[in-house]
């Protein structure tokens, strides 16, 4: 595992990775990085210390509408 270092943010800040894929599975949805995340491909995060990140969802308001 890498010595990565996870910036310090708030909860509702997007955390900034500095580490790279080391394990791709885009057939399950996952990937794994150097430093122990496993970011999913909905945008949520699992942190090697435990911690969720919950996807970054775009709510029905924010969508543009095709007419």
């Amino acid at each position: 595992m890498c010595s990565h270092q996870l910036p310090s943010a708030s909860a509702d800040a997007r955390p900034v990775h500095l580490s790279h894929i080391v394990a791709a599975h885009p057939e399950q949805g996952w990937n794994l990085l150097c430093d122990g995340t496993i970011v999913f491909d909905d945008s949520g995060e699992l942190l090697p210390d435990g911690r969720v990140v919950d996807p970054h969802r775009v709510t029905a308001g924010q969508l543009a509408v095709a007419a």
